[in-house]
């Protein structure tokens, strides 16, 4: 079940899908596992706007079903800058859209390491004719905080991308 912050957030997504112009949005997610999908689609009338989401979890997803280079995750890692913007990327080749959203990341409560911590989460932004903006974060918390951040802060740079193409 999606909680109240979630939904709120969610619900803020759908007016910037408005003010701009009606847009349609797809996401590709990996720690998240959906759960930005899932509250995007908590929100009544969310077929209106909301297009498809992507779960690539594994590396071969997000290779198979984004197109993100084997090379590029073998050289930098799945949670890094260069995956979470070319699984953003291609989301939008990949679905009728305006924006996409990605989120790759460690949600622990293992898997971490010195260099790429847990909690540690890339979040990037994509919109057809504009920049695909990025953002790193380390989160605190266990699994199912972190997972929750990240799709709180998702869901603002989404918001904020979109609104950037409208001022």
């Amino acid at each position: 079940m999606v909680d109240d912050d979630l939904i709120k957030a969610a619900e803020r997504a759908l007016a910037a899908c408005r003010r701009a112009g009606n847009a349609r949005i797809a996401t590709a997610e990996s720690c998240t596992g959906g759960l930005i999908s899932a509250a995007l689609t908590a929100v009544p009338g969310s077929s209106s706007w909301f297009e498809r989401g992507f779960v690539t979890y594994s590396n071969a997803a997000k290779t198979d079903l984004l197109g993100v280079p084997a090379d590029l995750i073998a050289s930098q890692g799945a949670v890094s800058e260069a995956v979470a913007r070319a699984m953003a990327e291609g989301a939008l080749a990949h679905a009728p859209v305006t924006a996409s959203l990605s989120v790759t990341g460690i949600a622990g409560p293992d898997g971490g390491t010195q260099e790429k911590p847990v909690g540690l989460v890339h979040i990037a932004a994509a919109r057809r004719g504009g920049p695909t903006r990025h953002e790193r974060h380390i989160f605190q918390g266990g699994r199912d905080q972190v997972r929750k951040s990240t799709c709180l802060a998702a869901l603002d740079l989404l918001c904020r991308t979109l609104d950037e193409a409208v001022s």
